[in-house]
């Protein structure tokens, strides 16, 4: 039975994992960086611990730090949130491995998904409906194969947030987006 579960992200994230774990009366542990001091979701939990630092790579995605957090708080539980460290299995891991109850995807599901295009394959081995792909590196500069019509939006297979996402309008511009 989780007991205190440490969230390692902030925002409204967080806020709706606190919520949630209010109403199963669970205790709740925020970290927050410098810049989130007097963020909301430090104040609605029931203890937070700061990451000093400003920038997230110093603070939300040191998972050592957010580790270092959990044993400070007492937290027997990690819930990542979305984003920051919820696609990183290493850190999925070394949650499990301290002992921790990790709240999440197993690791292995994690490092899965970690490619666009590994990802999609597999779900579609699985039976899951998939939209067709159109992998550019198998055929560079070769234009659209039969039966595809422009536009199309292409995504790049990393990165994430919506980054390298691009319309092409033109056959041509293919092979530059």
């Amino acid at each position: 039975m989780i007991t205190r579960l440490l969230v390692a992200n902030r925002g409204e994230i967080a806020r709706r994992i606190f919520r949630t774990c209010r109403a199963l009366g669970i205790e709740t542990v925020a970290v927050f960086s410098d810049a989130d001091a007097r963020a909301p979701h430090t104040a609605e939990a029931d203890q937070a611990v700061r990451l000093s630092g400003v920038r997230p790579s110093d603070t939300y995605l040191a998972a050592g730090r957010v580790l270092e957090a959990c044993r400070a708080s007492g937290a027997d539980a990690v819930h990542p949130g979305y984003g920051f460290l919820s696609e990183n299995a290493d850190f999925a891991r070394a949650v499990l491995e301290a002992g921790l109850v990790w709240v999440g995807p197993p690791p292995e599901a994690i490092a899965a998904m970690g490619s666009k295009i590994g990802a999609k394959r597999l779900m579609a081995e699985a039976g899951v409906p998939v939209l067709p792909s159109l992998e550019l590196q198998e055929a560079p500069g070769a234009g659209l194969p039969a039966g595809w019509d422009l536009p199309v939006l292409v995504k790049a297979s990393a990165g994430g947030g919506g980054r390298g996402m691009r319309v092409v309008r033109a056959a041509e511009d293919l092979a530059r987006e």
